[in-house]
C-alpha cells in the first residue's frame, strides 16, 4: 500500500485537505498544535480502466465487481508549538514522517485577511524551509547517533569504515540544504532518512487560481525543479465541496470550474509517479482488479501481489494492453487478432497490462 504522509505548517489547509480526502467529518486542528496525531484514509485510485474492463464482462444484470488500488493518507499533526521559530519538531512528528512512503508538503498560496498566518506573511518558500531545515537536523542528529557505534567498529570493518565516510559526507550536504533525495551519497535503506523521500509540494489556493496558478505557485515551482520535486495545485476549499456532492453534482460542479477531475486524483497518481509504481490489471467475470508493483517489476513479481504461490509456480503470463482488450472486446476476439501475448519470466510487466498467471505448485 502507497503511504503519503501530509504535512504542513498551520492554516494553510493541510487538515481542511486531508478531510476532504476521506471525507472525514473530523475537526480541523488550528494552531498551536496542542497534541499528537495520526489520522489514516484509505482512498481508491481512481481508474476508468476498470469500468471500461467491467463492461466486457456484464452479462444482463450480472456485472462484475470493481477492486480498485488504494491509497493510504497519512495526516501528519505535531507541529510543536514555536516550530515555525525554528524551535524543532515534535518527535511523534518525526516518526510518523519515517513510517511514510512520499511526502506531500502542503503550502499556502492564497490571500485571505480572514485567516491569519502562522509566520504572519504568506511565504510558501519560507514555509517549505521551515520544514526542509527541521527535517535535516533530524537526519543530522539520527546519523551521528549511527556514528558513535560505526567509529567503534569501523577500525575491524571496512564496510562501516566507508559508511562512516558516507554518513560523515552526508552530514556535511545536510547541513549545507542538500536533502539526501538530491545526494548522490548511497546508504542502506535502512538509514530511513527524512529528506531522502520523495516530496510533493501541494499548492493550496483559492478557487480563482485553481487552473492557472499564481505568483506563489511559480515560487514553489522554482525550488521544486532546483531539487527535482513534484507540485501539484488544489484548492482544499473545492475538494471539501466536492466531498459534500453525490457523483452527478460533483460533475457539473467541476465542469463549471473547468476542471476535468478533483485535485485528489492528481495529487494520488502524481504519488504513483514519485513513488515509481504502475498498475496491472486482471479482469474476469468474477472480478475486474487493479494491482500495484514496481516500475521495472518482471511479470513473476506481479504474480506475487496476487499470491505467492503464483510467483513460485509461475510458467507464463498471457497479456494484452487493456485498450487493445476493449477494442477487441473480449480474450477469445483478441486471440483471434492476435493480440493476446505469451509472456516468460523475463517480461518487464508495463501500466495497463491485463494479465492472466499460469502457475503450477
Amino acid at each position: 500500500m502507497l503511504g503519503i504522509g501530509i504535512v504542513g505548517l498551520p492554516n494553510v489547509g493541510k487538515s481542511t485537505l486531508f478531510n476532504a480526502i476521506t471525507k472525514a467529518s473530523v475537526e480541523a486542528a488550528n494552531y498551536p498544535f496542542a497534541t499528537i496525531d495520526k489520522n489514516v484514509g484509505i482512498v481508491a485510485l481512481p481508474d476508468e480502466r476498470l469500468n471500461a474492463l467491467r463492461e466486457i464482462y456484464s452479462k444482463g444484470e450480472r456485472t462484475p465487481p470493481v477492486v480498485p488500488t488504494t491509497v493510504e493518507f497519512v495526516d501528519i499533526a505535531g507541529l510543536v508549538k514555536g516550530a515555525s521559530q525554528g524551535e524543532g519538531l515534535g518527535n511523534q512528528f518525526l516518526a510518523n514522517i519515517r513510517e511514510v512512503s512520499a511526502i506531500a508538503h502542503v503550502v499556502r498560496c492564497f490571500d485571505d485577511p480572514n485567516v491569519v498566518h502562522v509566520t504572519g506573511k504568506v511565504d510558501p518558500v519560507a514555509d517549505i524551509e521551515t520544514i526542509s531545515t527541521e527535517l535535516a537536523l533530524a537526519d543530522i542528529a539520527s546519523l551521528e547517533k549511527r556514528l558513535e557505534k560505526l567509529r567503534r567498529s569501523a577500525k575491524a570493518n571496512k564496510e562501516d569504515a566507508q559508511l562512516v565516510a558516507s554518513s560523515e559526507a552526508m552530514i556535511e550536504q545536510l547541513s549545507q540544504g542538500i536533502p539526501a533525495r538530491q545526494s548522490k551519497i548511497e546508504l542502506p535503506k535502512d538509514f530511513n532518512l527524512l529528506t531522502g523521500k520523495p516530496v510533493i509540494y501541494v499548492c493550496n489556493v483559492s478557487e480563482d487560481d485553481v487552473l492557472a496558478g499564481n505568483d506563489y505557485v511559480g515560487q514553489v515551482r522554482k525550488l521544486a525543479t532546483k531539487e527535482g520535486s513534484e507540485v501539484v495545485i488544489i484548492s482544499a476549499k473545492i475538494e471539501q465541496e466536492l466531498g459534500e456532492l453525490n457523483e452527478a453534482e460533483a460533475s457539473e460542479f467541476l465542469q463549471d470550474l473547468g476542471l476535468s477531475e478533483p485535485g485528489l486524483n492528481r495529487l494520488i497518481h502524481m504519488g504513483y509517479k514519485v513513488l515509481g509504481l504502475l498498475t496491472f490489471l486482471t479482469a474476469g467475470e468474477k472480478e475486474v482488479r487493479a494491482w500495484t508493483v514496481k516500475t521495472g517489476a518482471k511479470a513473476p513479481q506481479a504474480a506475487g501481489e496476487i499470491h505467492s504461490d503464483f510467483e513460485r509456480g509461475f510458467i507464463r503470463a498471457e497479456v494484452i494492453a487493456w485498450e487493445k482488450l476493449i477494442e477487441a472486446g473480449g480474450i477469445p476476439q483478441a486471440k483471434a487478432k492476435g493480440w493476446l501475448r505469451t509472456e516468460g519470466k523475463d517480461y518487464v510487466v508495463q501500466d495497463g497490462d491485463v494479465i492472466n498467471f499460469l502457475f503450477n505448485v
